[in-house]
């Protein structure tokens, strides 16, 4: 299957029907059928094309892939299992841990990472290893909200030079995971930081 013709066509089609090819953009994007940066890209221009509507256009993009990212997790969380019984005692097992300690940073912090940092792997993950599926609902939808939020921003604001701007920012990608990688950790450490100077005083 040729995806660079299918990429093409959606781009080309799905914005003529607004909220709607948003939807069914962020939907395959985020379930069967990768499409890199199409969703964010009709974000960008539909909300450059009608401002007021940019609330409208995220909201509908982040539904689309929370519906897409539940089919993925429905799907790996049922046949997670059997895979990580193979592998228990090596890697998988740290991230299993990772994700029970920290189970809604582990479905937030990719879900609000831009292009290029890949996110369906990381959906796949936390159906194997168990995310409760209430922290992995919200995390995705905030994450990718936010993320959509902020790209109908930039459309809003910047119209064209947005779109070159999501086009070429990988190394802005990943400072930006970085920085929210290390955003949490400062947060959860910083109460029990807190927490431990009286007792050092005593």
């Amino acid at each position: 299957m040729n995806w660079t013709i299918i990429s093409g066509w959606a781009k080309a089609t799905l914005p003529a029907f607004g909220g709607v090819g948003i939807f069914l953009s962020a939907f395959l994007d985020s379930s069967f059928l990768p499409l890199p940066l199409v969703t964010d890209l009709i974000v960008i221009e539909l909300s450059s094309r009608t401002p007021a509507r940019m609330p409208y256009y995220a909201f509908m993009a982040a539904v689309g892939s929370l519906a897409g990212c539940i089919w993925i997790y429905a799907l790996a969380r049922k046949g997670g299992q059997a895979y990580y019984r193979k592998q228990q005692g090596h890697a998988p097992g740290r991230i299993r841990k990772l994700v029970q300690e920290y189970p809604f940073a582990s479905v937030l912090l990719p879900a609000v990472a831009p292009f290029p940092v890949p996110f369906k792997p990381f959906v796949i993950a936390q159906g194997v290893f168990q995310v409760p599926f209430v922290p992995f609902l919200v995390g995705t939808f905030v994450g990718r909200g936010t993320l959509f939020f902020v790209e109908g921003f930039l459309g809003v604001r910047y119209g064209a030079a947005a779109r070159e701007f999501v086009l070429h920012q990988k190394w802005a990608s990943l400072a930006i995971l970085a920085g929210l990688v290390a955003v949490f950790f400062v947060v959860r450490m910083w109460p029990f930081g807190r927490r431990t100077q009286p007792s050092q005083i005593n």
